[in-house]
């Protein structure tokens, strides 16, 4: 769903990962026609990265 919402709305993708500042300037980005789609990959691949780290953890925490 946050992979949907990144595509879509990419600001938001931001808040729901904890990450504010990140938000507001992906929304600076995309409020321009142009910066939208940098906007938009940029939100899916924080998205995939914050995902990955929670599988980490997970694993790491499993181990312990």
């Amino acid at each position: 769903m946050r992979t949907f919402i990144a595509i879509v709305l990419p600001f938001i993708a931001f808040f729901t990962i904890g990450r504010p500042v990140a938000g507001i300037i992906c929304l600076i980005l995309q409020v321009t026609l142009i910066g939208w789609l940098p906007a938009a990959i940029w939100a899916v691949f924080a998205v995939r990265e914050h995902k990955r780290e929670k599988a980490f953890e997970r694993q790491l925490s499993s181990r312990g």
